[in-house]
């Protein structure tokens, strides 16, 4: 055995032995040291890492603002439970939020710890406004691991396994996919279809969904799809609810996704890139809808810890003075000519979509369509031994996601599409 791998087999060996293997780890690399946006494992080979965290390091790994606003805050209060106490941090983020979202509306926030409890909660608001029980939901949407979570989820594997039963009064309904012929008007009849064959609109209290899906495949919502939404859930008061989780903090080209479709969601869920690594979600909504709860109806121990409330006003400051949104769009439009270029070479790539810097390739067989998943674990392989980091999603799993974070300089990002065309080649893709 070289010695230069013996601590990664010894570490990847204590894992084996005690964390089950229901959580699975994506690559064989065990992480000791992290910058921006790159990553140094305890053997000490570098990666760039463009998994982020699964989308949760947009402002990148340890930057200064975020680590000296944690070690100041924990010197001062670590946590106190809102519910018990409150402290500034959490009420400073709660306004911050409610302004970027409302838009000069009356909004509230309410914070937690994950993204799948932000999605949790979202639910018995609305459900709490309208006094109705159903939810739809979309095919190949992700929401979250809980029992609610994956029942929410539009795809069975590797999400429900054999965990049922699962909560009732929940409804999906496709979602547009161009590439799979699946346009707008298409999407919406189907919609219209679930409220005639499965629960009429006067019982539906939401709908949920993300303007570009993650886990999915990276599939963006046309904008006359979003409005089409937003215009039936006006029709019969129902609460439309984007979720932001993995498309939020400058992710797609804007701030929020929605802000680039003209509508405005009632609720809208946040997570992952809030907080700089830190554990925080929340839900931001229409004061109205979120007053609908009675007192005590909402919380949760550790939902808007300080110290988490202090990482993710780093992180909105960041974003000001670093101007990072428009960094996304530059970054954006890089990977996408160089995704692009890619493609004309390796015709297995069947699709490049996505919006912004959340961008992915779509892995396909030699007719040029059936989704070949086997391909792309081979060329995530390969991208990781030329030393890039990337995952796969998609309701077939044969889609390659691109999550780094928006600090990535273009060399950076030049080096990884280099790494990434390697892979492609080795691959015979």
């Amino acid at each position: 055995m070289n010695s230069a791998a013996k601590a990664t087999e010894r570490l990847l060996g204590y894992r084996e032995q005690g964390v089950p293997r229901g959580i699975i780890t994506a690559h064989p690399v065990v992480v000791a040291r992290a910058q921006g946006s790159e990553v140094w494992d305890v053997d000490g080979r570098r990666y760039l890492d463009f998994v982020g965290g699964i989308g949760v390091l947009n402002v990148g790994h340890n930057h200064p603002r975020v680590v000296e606003a944690v070690r100041r805050q924990v010197g001062e209060i670590s946590h106190a439970s809102f519910q018990v106490m409150a402290y500034e941090p959490y009420l400073e983020l709660a306004s911050r939020l409610n302004t970027l979202i409302g838009d000069g509306e009356a909004y509230k926030t309410l914070l937690l710890t994950s993204g799948a409890e932000a999605v949790e909660n979202a639910i018995k608001i609305a459900r709490a406004h309208t006094k109705r029980p159903g939810v739809i939901a979309f095919r190949g949407g992700f929401h979250g691991r809980t029992l609610l979570g994956v029942t929410l989820t539009g795809f069975a594997q590797p999400y429900k396994q054999n965990f049922g039963p699962f909560p009732g009064d929940i409804y999906h309904a496709p979602y547009p996919d161009a590439f799979r012929g699946v346009d707008s008007q298409q999407a919406l009849a189907g919609l219209r279809e679930v409220f005639a064959t499965q629960v009429s609109p006067d019982q539906v209290a939401a709908i949920l969904i993300e303007p570009v899906q993650g886990d999915g495949g990276f599939r963006p919502a046309p904008v006359e799809f979003l409005q089409g939404l937003r215009a039936l859930c006006d029709q019969h008061g129902i609460v439309l609810i984007a979720d932001e989780i993995q498309t939020g903090f400058g992710r797609t080209g804007s701030l929020f996704a929605f802000q680039q479709t003209g509508i405005q969601p009632d609720l809208v869920t946040v997570a992952k890139s809030l907080a700089g690594g830190l554990p925080l979600s929340g839900v931001v909504g229409r004061a109205a809808i979120m007053d609908a709860p009675l007192p005590g109806g909402l919380g949760g121990t550790y939902g808007g810890n300080a110290l988490a409330c202090a990482a993710a006003l780093a992180v909105l400051d960041i974003f000001d003075e670093e101007d990072l949104v428009a960094r996304g769009v530059t970054l954006g439009e890089q990977l996408r000519s160089g995704l692009l270029d890619l493609q004309r070479r390796h015709p297995r790539i069947g699709e490049v979509r996505g919006r912004g810097f959340m961008l992915a390739v779509e892995m396909v067989g030699a007719d040029g369509r059936s989704p070949d998943a086997a391909l792309a674990q081979q060329v995530i392989e390969g991208a990781r031994q030329a030393g890039l980091l990337v995952i796969k999603c998609g309701v077939e799993r044969n889609v390659i996601r691109f999550l780094a974070p928006l600090v990535t300089t273009e060399a950076q990002l030049a080096e990884a599409l280099q790494m990434f065309g390697q892979a492609l080649a080795q691959a015979g893709a």
